[in-house]
């Protein structure tokens, strides 16, 4: 049964919650029913619209959640590092080598081990490799994607820190499994929320702020002058909320009930 304020969403990410009706994404437009294109033209807000209708949803002045400039980020880790950049969010040295010619000079400016990087649409750690020697940098370039280079920071384990309608919800140690550079629970890293920083938590919800993303996992790996933010990760997997104890879509239920998003 639905509360008293349902919501529609397209995404099928809130498909379990009580008070919100899933409409579901089709390519056109003009493929949904009469009735669900009316309730669409009609809603306040509509919630994980795709990067596609968010677009055309803000053209029209209609809010969405998350909103468009949440969508602009996913899974494109050359503006995230543009952005943090550009507002000066501490995050690793980073550059980006586009064609042959620009990535002869990576070896001008990183040296061995670097973390190199699929800079586009790869997630849960399958597209971040550590880089020795040349003959894992000739592997990498094999990949034909633009050179996304970062210095190394060995680490045994960082934090992730999700924010929802500008609150942290969820926090985490995520603890490098034996062997691996990489983190993420996908390839066997591990799950600690004991002695969580405050610091880092507020520089995640400031990261959040001034990017004006609404609904974000922020990555950030201690280190010795503070924090440095990895990456920001908009399609995060729900393994942490899970053994926080903490049921997903009842806490996106109250959210939107007491419209905080």
């Amino acid at each position: 049964m639905r509360t008293a304020r349902t919501v529609i969403a397209l995404e099928a990410r809130l498909r379990k919650c009580r008070n919100v009706n899933t409409l579901g994404v089709l390519p056109n437009f003009c493929d949904y029913p009469a009735e669900a294109a009316a309730e669409i033209r009609r809603a306040q807000k509509v919630y994980y619209p795709t990067a596609f209708y968010a677009d055309l949803f803000s053209a029209m002045g209609k809010p969405t959640f998350p909103g468009r400039h949440t969508y602009a980020f996913a899974q494109d880790k050359i503006r995230q590092t543009a952005i943090f950049q550009l507002l000066g969010i501490p995050h690793p040295v980073t550059r980006v080598f586009y064609g042959r010619r620009q990535k002869t000079k990576i070896l001008n400016m990183f040296r061995f081990p670097f973390i190199a990087k699929i800079p586009r649409g790869s997630a849960m750690g399958k597209g971040v490799f550590l880089i020795r020697n040349q003959r894992e940098l000739d592997d990498y370039f094999s990949l034909k994607t633009p050179a996304y280079i970062q210095h190394y920071h060995p680490a045994k384990k960082d934090l992730r820190i999700v924010v929802i309608g500008g609150r942290a919800v969820l926090s985490f140690w995520r603890i490098h499994p034996a062997g691996d550079h990489r983190s993420n629970l996908a390839v066997g890293g591990t799950v600690s929320f004991d002695d969580i920083p405050d610091d880092a938590v507020r520089l995640a919800l400031d990261t959040a702020r001034r990017c004006r993303w609404d609904d974000v996992a922020i990555d950030i790996m201690p280190e010795k002058n503070g924090y440095l933010v990895l990456e920001a990760n908009v399609k995060y997997g729900r393994e942490g909320f899970r053994q926080a104890g903490i049921d997903y879509h009842r806490l996106m239920e109250k959210l939107i009930d007491e419209g905080r998003i």
